[in-house]
């Protein structure tokens, strides 16, 4: 089962149906530390404010669910806000805790001329790894991004890919067992949809159509 966790601030509908079109099965919106115990994998999306996020994971008891699945290698995947949530504090909300389990912080993008912000729209990201979800995937391709912040790690080597507005900026992060991106993969047509597939295929038992 698939754990798309159920928080408040995510819109569910559209990574679900996105997942399911990848060929997942047997989805779940999770809004209990029980569900995530069940599940096999889990998906933490989300939209909106940083602060707003943490709070409402720590009312509905997730935050230590998560780490849990997080830290016991279940495949996981963090989008858009649900990746912000991973780090440890946030600009956009000073003396927030995050999940805390990719150290580093969040940051505002600088105020540069001609920078529009937040950034709406495709950019392309230049992959400098490889892991398991971007698997089949080259540097260049287009993804679809909408925000005003981005993740600064302290660990440079978890960084997956980088996109250039104004500044370089980490668009996706990850390990052999966890994945997140910035942009959002269920709204990047061929590309984002290759990156769920690719998930799916790394639950164990599972293996998604082609």
């Amino acid at each position: 089962m698939i754990a798309l966790i159920d928080y408040g601030m995510g819109n569910l509908l559209s990574v679900r149906k996105a997942l399911e079109h990848v060929g997942g099965q047997d989805i779940a919106l999770a809004a209990s530390a029980e569900a995530l115990a069940a599940a096999d994998a889990v998906v933490l999306p989300g939209v909106g404010n940083f602060g707003d996020g943490a709070k409402h994971l720590r009312e509905r008891g997730l935050d230590k669910p998560i780490a849990d699945a997080f830290q016991a290698g279940k495949p996981f995947l963090g989008i858009c806000l649900g990746m912000q949530l991973l780090m440890e504090s946030s600009e956009e909300a000073p003396g927030v805790a995050g999940l805390g389990l990719v150290k580093g912080s969040v940051k505002r993008f600088p105020s540069l001329p001609g920078l529009k912000i937040p950034q709406i729209g495709w950019n392309s990201v230049d992959f400098k790894k490889s892991v398991p979800c971007v698997q089949g995937l080259s540097s260049g391709e287009y993804f679809y991004f909408v925000h005003s912040f981005y993740i600064a790690p302290d660990a440079p080597e978890l960084a997956v890919g980088v996109t250039d507005y104004g500044i370089n900026f980490c668009a996706c992060v990850g390990a052999d067992n966890w994945f997140a991106t910035q942009f959002h993969p269920e709204k990047s047509q061929d590309a984002g949809l290759l990156i769920l597939r690719n998930f799916v295929n790394s639950i164990p038992g599972k293996r998604s159509c082609s």
